[in-house]
This record gives structure tokens, sequence and C-alpha cells, in this order.
């Protein structure tokens, strides 16, 4: 079973939001009755099999997704008529489905010791609380019929509704991973938007469009329209155990050099999860940080192609001919492995000029040189390896991504003191 994680503050008062939320809807709902009962069992079954299929993260830091699930509430926070007749269920109804299914939906994922993180629940259900609310009283009390006319304005009223809720979601998911890890809001944004540009675009076009075709077609509109997002959602848990494996090849490569005796134990690790956290600190989309972890971990693995191994397998302190003997050599490894050229390239432009170097090379080679100056200066080694890179900023390293650094190091200080839960840990991500 995997360790729940650590919501922070600000996950706690989402969890909070949200079983208040909970709790009014059910409430409500019993109170007053449920209307339309086959609609709502409709789309609750359609929501507890999106939970069920959920896709697990493929590796530490990915997002779980449900996008059926995700799909289904929001085409039910949105429907406004059924087959040409009008539908009655309001917010409380809608908000009391979805938290109903989605519970019932986890449970097999509970029992089987892998349950969904309770955070992402909760931001589901006031998204969808979120929508309901700019949906429903308007529709039920007909001011959204004198708003705007049935036609292209209500679909258009739809699709403002749901980027609002996305937007109001990217944030709610930045504050989250803000109060989590101690990261920047600006670069944490940036991940959640182009995010939600992916699979989140597509959750809202089939929520939306599942509830329009339903206003027209009823409820034959839900299987129609819940098949391909389904496959894709199957796909997606096949694409996860792909990154999963590919992940582990890669770790397992970068521990040859350590086998072998080139490297210490763990340097490689040390060194991607700075430089990961260095390019999340200089705005790294998720695929730059992915082809930069990947190069971090694999920085070293010329070094299995050299007769006499460097000492301590230090060579930020070699000459520049060694180092780029070295990093051709480990590009030539890599290439042959079948990575991405593109993390082939970045290692093979560690013993390039710093003013040469793309972005990503140089986060690697500031970040290996950390890490050899700490291993090897003893007590205090961080601070004189952090003055160390600062003074040679105009030779060796850029002065940004050495600035990066010290902000990633203050921020591990801090939640050392007692800072926000994760603030500066270097992790995968």
């Amino acid at each position: 079973m995997t360790a729940p994680r650590r919501p922070g503050r600000t996950g706690v008062l989402v969890l909070a939001a949200a079983v208040l939320s909970g709790l009014w809807g059910i409430g409500g709902t019993l109170a007053h009755g449920v209307q339309e009962p086959g609609t709502a069992l409709a789309f609750g079954v359609l929501i507890a099999v999106g939970e069920l299929v959920r896709s697990r993260a493929a590796v530490e830091g990915e997002r779980e997704t449900a996008p059926l699930a995700s799909a289904g509430a929001l085409a039910y926070a949105l429907l406004g008529e059924n087959a040409g007749a009008a539908t009655h269920h309001g917010v409380a109804q809608v908000v009391a489905v979805t938290v109903t299914a989605g519970l019932l939906g986890g449970v097999p994922h509970l029992l089987a010791g892998r349950g969904p993180d309770p955070v992402d629940i909760a931001r589901r259900v006031l998204s969808v609380a979120f929508a309901a609310t700019c949906f429903q009283p308007p529709y039920n009390s007909g001011a959204l019929a004198e708003l705007v006319d049935p036609g292209p304005w209500y679909a258009l009223w739809i699709v403002g509704v749901l980027v609002a809720t996305g937007l109001c979601d990217a944030v709610v998911a930045t504050a989250l991973a803000r109060s989590r890890t101690g990261w920047p809001f600006g670069p944490l944004l940036r991940d959640e938007l182009r995010a939600m540009a992916r699979i989140g675009s597509a959750v809202c076009a089939t929520g939306a469009v599942m509830a329009l075709t339903a206003a027209v077609a009823g409820l034959w509109a839900l299987p129609v329209f819940a098949l391909p997002l389904l496959l894709a959602q199957l796909s997606l848990h096949r694409c996860a155990g792909v990154r999963r494996t590919y992940r582990q090849t890669i770790a397992s490569l970068a521990r040859a050099t350590e086998v072998a005796g080139h490297t210490p134990h763990g340097h490689a690790h040390r060194v991607a999860a700075l430089s990961l956290a260095m390019g999340r600190e200089l705005g790294l989309s998720q695929a730059e940080r992915t082809a930069l972890e990947y190069a971090a971990l694999m920085h070293d693995i010329g070094q299995l192609s050299l007769v006499d191994p460097v000492e301590g397998g230090a060579t930020a302190s070699l000459p520049a001919w060694r180092q780029r003997r070295i990093a051709q050599l480990g590009g030539a490894v890599v290439r042959q492995t079948g990575v991405a050229v593109k993390v082939a390239l970045i290692v093979e432009a560690q013993a390039d000029p710093y003013r040469e170097q793309p972005l990503s090379a140089r986060i690697v080679r500031t970040a290996n040189a950390y890490d050899e100056m700490v291993r090897t200066a003893g007590a205090g080694g961080a601070l004189a390896a952090l003055e160390r890179l600062r003074l040679a900023t105009g030779r060796d390293h850029h002065p940004e991504v050495v600035a990066a650094l010290a902000r990633v190091l203050a921020r591990a200080t801090a939640t050392a003191a007692g800072g926000p839960t994760g603030a500066g840990r270097v992790t995968h991500r």
C-alpha cells in the first residue's frame, strides 16, 4: 500500500469544504427527495464506473486521472433537459450524486489498498459544485432562458461555465501544490493550465457535449459519448505502465555506474532530484522536466566506457577535455538505449561552455558540481559549495541557475526548520 500524501494546510481546508458540501448536498437531497431518480441513477452509474477505472499515476508526482467520472459529473451539473423535457434537479442533488457515486466507485480501490487521493476527489466535488451553481439556479429559475435564447448562445454559456470551472480548479490545484511543496505559484499554475489544456479540455468538451446531446436524445447519449472516453482511459492505464517501466529502466541504467564503482551511491538520484527542483524553479514544462530528469540520472553513464575510473566519480573537477570525452561517451550510450534524442543531447552538452549549453544541460551541470562539492567539503559543505558555484558564475555556471539552486536550498532549510509541508523538498515530480 502506498502511503497517503500529506495534504498540507490548504489541502485540509479543501477537504473540509468538500465534506461540508457533500453533507449539505446529501442532506438537502434527502430532505426534498430525489428529482428524476432514473436520470440521477444513470449519471451516478456513469460516475461510479469512471471512478472504478481510474488511472493511477505512472510515476511519483504524476496525477491520477478519472476523466470519465469527471466528465459525467460535469455533464450532470450542466444538464437542463432530458429528451426535450426540462429537468428539476438542483445543485444539492448534483453534489449528492457526485459524492455518493464517487465513494461507491472508490470502494474497490480502497479494498485493494490503492485508494484515490482524498484531495483529488475533494477538488472534483468542489469543481462540480461550482459548475452546478453557475448553471442550475439560472436555468431552473428561467433567468437563463431570458438571458440566452436556445441555440448557439446557450451552448456558449455552457462553454463559459466550463472555462470558469477549469480556471478555478487550476487555481485550487496550484494552491494545494504550493501549500504542500512551497514551490513558486507561477510555475505551478503554468503546469496546471498546461495539464488542463490536454486531458482537462477533453473532459470538459465531453461533459458539455454529453449534456447538450442528452437534452435531445435522452440518456442514450451517455453510453454513446462515454465509450470513447472509457477506451481513452483504458489507454491511459497502458501508457502509465509503459512510462513506469521506462523510468525504472532508466533508473537501473543510472545505478550501473554505482554498481561498477565509478560513482558514489545515490549520486545520480540526488543530482536528478536537485535538477528537477531547479527546473521547476526556472519554469520548465512537465515534458522538459522529464527529459531533464532522465539526463540527470544518466549524466555519468559515459564513465562506464573509461578504462581508468575517475576517483570518486568527481567529473566536475576534471580538465575540460576529459569532461567533454566523458560527455560524448555518455551521449553515445544514451542513444543506444533508445531514450529520446533530446536526453542524449543534454548529456552530450555537459562539458560545453555554459553560454553554449541549453538550459537543461546548465541545470544538470550545476547540480552535479554541487553534489560533488558537498560530498568532498565535509562540515559546512553546503554553504561552501554554493559559494564556490557563485564565484564560478563568470566561467563555469550560469548565474540564474545558481540562483535557482540557492532558492531550492533555502526552501529545504526552511522545511527542516518547520516551514510548509514539503517546502523545498527535493523530490521526483
